[in-house]
């Protein structure tokens, strides 16, 4: 029985392993749809880290956001790749003064399903998000700046919908990114840069992260008008707040952008790539 059992398994698993070779196989020759949307926004920016100041900092910022999603006809599976950049100015109550910076970049794959006869798509999967950022208080004289560095695994979903309004294409989208894991770059509390990169004092810098210890809840919601064929305009809203508790330090970073921009669409044949 056992004998029949370990077959049976590996039959199943040849089988699944076979699934992505034909679908592979059927997809090789098909088309590439290219979605790439370039967009900026401007809005609000919330800061507090504990290591700076035990003040928080309200101000205005602009973003940066390019969103690229590669996906082969008759293929559930798509690539999408995002670089969103930002820069905010913050004041505290007293007149404290903090820059903040970052630069985030997202990849990873999503499954596809069509509902509605094509006008609902849902998609799921995982995406890697890696950020390299900095805050700095003009207010410290030692210590007066934090960088911020982590790498994180990300579940993701994403819900369109295409409709007509005045007899315009509309498709409205929406994601939604949450962490899972991850490692987050911090110093102790109290611990100085010189200690840790001039003296080489290693003290927990380096901090395994889940989504208790560094949560975060980042979301889009966007509307795109046809204007020609192949270009929309793209308006929406970006939301990305940032939170983490480390090393005894607190730190958060909330971000609020009204974005627009354009959104291109086209496909490659393989002969082209």
């Amino acid at each position: 029985m056992m004998r029949i059992n370990h077959i049976w398994l590996l039959a199943f698993s040849f089988w699944l392993l076979a699934i992505p070779a034909n679908s592979q196989e059927q997809t090789a020759n098909s088309p590439k749809v290219i979605t790439r949307s370039t967009m900026i926004g401007i809005g609000g920016t919330n800061i507090l880290d504990t290591y700076l100041s035990d003040e928080h900092f309200k101000g205005t910022g602009i973003s940066f956001l390019s969103t690229i999603e590669r996906q082969k006809e008759n293929c559930r599976w798509s690539t999408l790749m995002e670089h969103e950049a930002n820069l905010s100015s913050c004041k505290s109550r007293n007149a404290q003064h903090e820059l903040e910076g970052a630069y985030n970049f997202y990849w990873g794959k999503l499954y596809r399903w069509q509902l509605l006869d094509g006008a609902l798509s849902l998609q799921a999967g995982g995406l890697v998000n890696a950020s390299l950022g900095f805050i700095y208080n003009t207010s410290n004289g030692n210590n007066p700046a934090q960088a911020r560095a982590h790498l994180n695994m990300m579940p993701t979903g994403v819900a369109s919908y295409r409709f007509q309004l005045f007899n315009k294409q509309i498709v409205a989208r929406y994601e939604v990114n949450l962490p899972l894991a991850g490692i987050q770059f911090s110093p102790n509390y109290g611990q100085s840069y010189y200690e840790i990169f001039s003296r080489g004092d290693y003290d927990h810098n380096v901090v395994p992260t889940t989504f208790v210890c560094a949560p975060e809840w980042r979301q889009q919601l966007t509307l795109d008008a046809a204007i020609t064929r192949k270009i929309t305009l793209r308006i929406g809203y970006l939301g990305n707040l940032q939170q983490s508790k480390v090393n005894n330090i607190r730190q958060h970073v909330w971000t609020h952008r009204f974005l627009i921009g354009i959104t291109k669409r086209f496909s490659i044949t393989p002969h082209g790539l």
